[in-house]
C-alpha cells in the first residue's frame, strides 16, 4: 500500500472509533457530525470522502462491532465438540459481548432505529444470528436439538436480545448472571 492509501485508511479509522465513542456514550441522535470531526482530527471533507453521511458512519461502526462480536462468538463456540455446547457457549459470549454498554447502545438499542429493520436485520444475518443459524442447524443435524433451525435460531435470538436489554435496566446488578442461568436453563430443556 502506499502512503496515501495508508493515510486514508487511518483517517477511517479515527473517524470510526471517535463516532464509535460518541455513539456509545450519547447516542446515534445526540451525536453531532461536528463532534465526531473534533474527536477524530479531521475535516468535514474528510468525513465525506470516507462515508456518505452520518448514518453510513454509524453502519461502519455497525460493521466493526459485529466484527468483534462474531470472533468471540466463533471462539467460544469452536471450544466445544458438540453443536449443541457450541451454540450454548456461543450465545452465552453474546450475552457477554452485548452486555458491555457501548455494545448494547449502538448494536441493540440504536441499530434497529436508524439503519432501518432490513438494513439491521441482513446485517446481523451477516453476523451473530447468521452464527446462531448456522450453529442451531450443526445441533439439529447431530440430533441435540429438533424442529427447523431457522425458527429456533429466532426464537433464541429474540429471547437473547429482550434478555440483554431486560438485564441492563435491573437495579440489583444480577440481571446478567440471572439471564445466563435462565438461558442454560432453556437451553437443557430444549436439548434432545
Amino acid at each position: 500500500m502506499g502512503v496515501k492509501a495508508d493515510r486514508a485508511l487511518a483517517t477511517r479509522a479515527r473517524l470510526v472509533a471517535a463516532a464509535r465513542e460518541l455513539f456509545a456514550r450519547d447516542g446515534y441522535g445526540a451525536t453531532g457530525t461536528e463532534a465526531i470531526l473534533a474527536v477524530a482530527g479531521v475535516t468535514r471533507g474528510a468525513l465525506y470522502h470516507h462515508f456518505a453521511d452520518k448514518q453510513a458512519l454509524f453502519a461502519a461502526v455497525c460493521e466493526d462491532l459485529h466484527g468483534e462480536m462474531e470472533g468471540v462468538i466463533e471462539a467460544d463456540a469452536d471450544a466445544h465438540a458438540s453443536a449443541f455446547d457450541g451454540v450454548v457457549a456461543g450465545c452465552l459470549a453474546f450475552l457477554d459481548f452485548l452486555s458491555r454498554p457501548e455494545a448494547r447502545r449502538i448494536l441493540i438499542l440504536d441499530a434497529p432505529s436508524v439503519l432501518g429493520w432490513e438494513a439491521w436485520n441482513e446485517m446481523d444475518r451477516r453476523h451473530g444470528f447468521g452464527l446462531l443459524v448456522q450453529g442451531v442447524s450443526e445441533a439439529v443435524a447431530e440430533g441435540s436439538l429438533a424442529g427447523e433451525p431457522e425458527t429456533l435460531a429466532v426464537m433464541i435470538n429474540g429471547a437473547l436480545n429482550y434478555g440483554v436489554v431486560w438485564a441492563a435496566q435491573d437495579g440489583d446488578g444480577e440481571g446478567l448472571a440471572r439471564l445466563k442461568t435462565g438461558f442454560i436453563n432453556m437451553m437443557d430443556r430444549l436439548r434432545m
